[in-house]
């Protein structure tokens, strides 16, 4: 199966992000792994913000010899990628407007990401205000979307699709207090045909599924998972009773 297929406007996915930089235990990680066997998600994408430590080998390794789930870089920096990631997220950051997440960081490693060997997907990254100051605000030096600024959201995302973006990501952020307003995924979904991602302050099935419905493709959870792990199972709940419709 194509390691992109999870992301797709012709199902409703579910995606748990995994930061490389954060230790697990031994215990955790088997106990995660045997959440992925019984209740697998469509992909995992594999990034952080920025890297300190990094456990991507050792993620991808175990991942590899338990489960089939497709592993997929969600790159702080290109330089982060794995060599052995399934996919990778060719994000641009359009809601902002430092050079450096636009444009320089895909020239100074374009031939690397051309000659990788994995999936390639170029992906419009869109932050949005997820009512607390995140990590990738920080790093990139970009201010987020208002959270009540819709029709600037929808503008981006449409921008974004007509420069030929193939999917576009809404991020409320790493440990947001609030999950991208529901109206405004609605508004962008309307407005694009490439598939929509949303992530940030995920933590409860009932936003997933309002989420789902407002037109989300695929969701993310990475704080809500590392917290709560029954978060996957309650939100693939959701996600199987959407797509059996």
């Amino acid at each position: 199966m194509s390691a992109l297929e999870a992301i797709s406007t012709n199902k409703k996915s579910l995606v748990v992000l995994i930061d490389p930089d954060k230790y697990f235990s031994e215990d955790d990680w088997l106990d995660r792994v045997n959440l992925f066997r019984k209740y697998p998600p469509d992909a995992i994408f594999l990034g952080g913000s920025y890297l300190t430590n990094d456990y991507s080998g050792e993620i991808i390794t175990l991942l590899k010899k338990t489960v089939q789930i497709p592993v997929i870089a969600f790159p702080g920096d290109f330089s982060h990628i794995h060599p052995q990631v399934d996919g990778v997220l060719v994000l641009s950051l359009i809601s902002g407007r430092n050079p450096e997440y636009l444009i320089n960081q895909h020239v100074k490693h374009a031939l690397s990401l051309k000659n990788h060997g994995a999936e390639l997907l170029s992906t419009g990254y869109v932050l949005i205000d997820g009512g607390t100051s995140t990590s990738v605000q920080y790093v990139t030096q970009t201010q987020p979307i208002p959270a009540d600024e819709t029709t600037l959201a929808v503008a981006t995302a449409v921008a974004g699709e007509l420069l030929g973006l193939k999917a576009i990501y809404l991020e409320a952020g790493s440990g947001a207090k609030n999950a991208v307003p529901p109206e405004m995924v609605h508004a962008v979904k309307q407005q694009i045909s490439v598939p929509l991602i949303v992530g940030g302050g995920i933590r409860h099935a009932d936003t997933a599924k309002v989420l789902y419905e407002a037109g989300a493709d695929v969701l993310v959870i990475g704080n809500g998972f590392e917290n709560n792990p029954n978060l996957l199972q309650e939100v693939g709940a959701v996600r199987a009773a959407l797509t059996s419709y």
